[in-house]
């Protein structure tokens, strides 16, 4: 039976594709009420590269992806923003990620993770901005950057910040990346969050793996 619904689908899927596949159709399927047909969009949208278009097919899939139910197609939508990605791309990535949606905020920083490139000039102003979640978040993206000042923005997110979450974060990822120069800040942590025990915690096992290197 299991067979029988597959190569069903197949074939509903096939002919749903049917339907207009210039941009412009493509665009207006994102908003088709089947999750199918929204799939084959935004898979399709990512041939839509010529410079006339580009620009609308970008804005109608950063449109869609925060209003989108289906984590299948948002996968498709964020794999197809990755090809097409852009210094604009980037930014609205980013404005998504104050949704606090953690589904969604996941699936966002996997793409970003994947631009370094793009994304490295907007890391400074989101370790300083007045969400924590999003400087939370910031720290997550920085993990597989392998930006070259990785090591000196965490060490500035320890030494001003005031939120014990955004510290741990940074401290976590210190404690793989950190060089002898995380030392001293690292013990200045600990005493700027005295009475924390997992500031202690963290900084104490971030130390003694800076001093297995």
């Amino acid at each position: 039976m299991g067979l029988i619904k597959h190569a069903q689908d197949m074939t509903g899927g096939a002919q749903l594709r049917q339907r207009g596949r210039d941009c412009a159709s493509l665009c207006a399927a994102l908003d088709d009420p089947q999750a199918l047909v929204r799939r084959w969009a935004a898979r399709d949208l990512a041939d839509c590269s010529d410079p006339a278009s580009s620009a609308g097919v970008r804005a109608a899939l950063l449109a869609r992806l925060p209003r989108e139910p289906e984590a299948a197609v948002r996968a498709i939508i964020l794999s197809t923003l990755l090809k097409l990605a852009d210094q604009g791309v980037v930014l609205q990535l980013l404005a998504c990620l104050r949704s606090g949606e953690p589904a969604l905020c996941q699936e966002i920083i996997g793409v970003l993770q994947q631009l370094p490139a793009l994304v490295a000039p907007q890391i400074p102003a989101l370790l300083r901005d007045s969400d924590s979640a999003l400087r939370i978040l910031t720290v997550n993206i920085l993990e597989s950057l392998r930006h070259a000042d990785v090591e000196a923005l965490l060490l500035e997110v320890i030494a001003r910040d005031e939120h014990l979450n955004v510290c741990a974060a940074a401290v976590d990822l210190l404690g793989e990346v950190g060089s002898a120069a995380a030392r001293l800040p690292l013990q200045q942590l600990k005493q700027r969050f005295a009475g924390e025990p997992y500031i202690a915690f963290a900084a104490d096992l971030a130390l003694r793996r800076l001093e297995e290197m």
